[in-house]
């Protein structure tokens, strides 16, 4: 298997062994693959690329293709333990109603998004006064598939918005590391290039919490 990228990883850290996972837009499977073997999880995938749903097969993986915008709401309510999306909601359509599914199908939903309100995303709209490109979101701005970008504290909201409640938080750094963060306070939006953030129903915020796992690394 090759290395997870750091978002991923985190990720990975936080699910326990055996849990019932969905990946939406998985890609080629890393995440899944590296779940699988390393914490047996039951693991699905849904991927809107025939392409990378291929791949995943070719892995052994469980994939079908589909897209979030529209089919999430065929599954059931609180089927699965955890529910991830990683850098693909500023892909979405319409993020609000994915991020609604999200929380709906999954006891837990993990997800990874860049920052938009990082201080050199900020620094090259003011000096520049154009679209930058980091490292982060390294297309043009006629060529990106990103089209709702967020910053943290917008993100925050949304989560408010559809009914979740935010459990742990991590913001990425400029050179691929993490560390926990206060998602409430200034300092992430814009410090962080990107961030992670595990959630649960409001409604359910009283019931059973995740189990343990294991810390990420800085």
């Amino acid at each position: 298997m090759k290395p997870l990228r750091p978002d991923l990883a985190v990720i990975a850290a936080l699910i326990p062994p055996g849990a019932r996972v969905l990946d939406v837009g998985c890609g080629e499977g890393d995440l899944l693959e590296h779940l699988a073997a390393e914490k047996q999880v039951d693991g699905r995938g849904i991927e809107l690329s025939q392409q990378n749903v291929n791949a995943c097969v070719e892995r052994g993986l469980s994939v079908v293709q589909g897209d979030a915008d529209t089919d999430l709401a065929d599954y059931p309510s609180a089927v699965f333990d955890v529910v991830i999306l990683s850098q693909t909601i500023q892909a979405m359509r319409s993020p609000r109603a994915v991020l609604g599914q999200l929380v709906r199908i999954g006891r837990h939903t993990i997800v990874s998004f860049p920052n938009f309100g990082h201080w050199r995303i900020r620094l090259a709209l003011l000096v520049g006064g154009r679209m930058p490109q980091t490292r982060a979101l390294g297309y043009s701005w006629h060529a990106t598939p990103n089209i709702h970008l967020c910053t943290i504290a917008d993100f925050i909201e949304l989560a408010a918005e559809v009914g979740a409640r935010i459990e742990q938080a991590f913001a990425l750094t400029e050179k691929g590391r993490t560390r926990p963060m206060r998602p409430d306070s200034w300092g992430p939006n814009l410090l962080a290039e990107g961030a992670i953030l595990m959630l649960t129903s409001a409604s359910l915020a009283a019931g059973s919490p995740l189990s343990p796992a294991t810390r990420p690394k800085a």
